[in-house]
């Protein structure tokens, strides 16, 4: 799947740049564009990635801290409160 969408987005801006010599088309290709990034399918697909990308980085950070001394309570580097402190 992610070999398509690499595919997919190398095509779509090989082509955009290629297009870039015929003026006439290169307009047209740009207002097409603005005309999706307009839309409430585009705005409501953005959103859902941006909340997957906080998720996963989110997760990211729990199994960072969970696999790091500075992320146990019980680290002698930790806070009363079990936070981490900078070394």
């Amino acid at each position: 799947m992610r070999f398509r969408i690499g595919l997919v987005t190398g095509f779509a801006a090989g082509y955009w740049f290629g297009t870039a010599a015929g003026r006439e088309r290169h307009e047209q290709l740009r207002q097409m564009v603005n005309k999706v990034k307009r839309s409430d399918a585009y705005e409501t697909a953005t959103e859902k990635a941006k909340a997957a990308v906080e998720l996963g980085v989110e997760r990211a950070k729990e199994v960072v801290e969970e696999h790091t001394p500075l992320g146990h309570k019980d680290s002698p580097l930790a806070n009363a409160n079990g936070t981490p402190t900078r070394v």
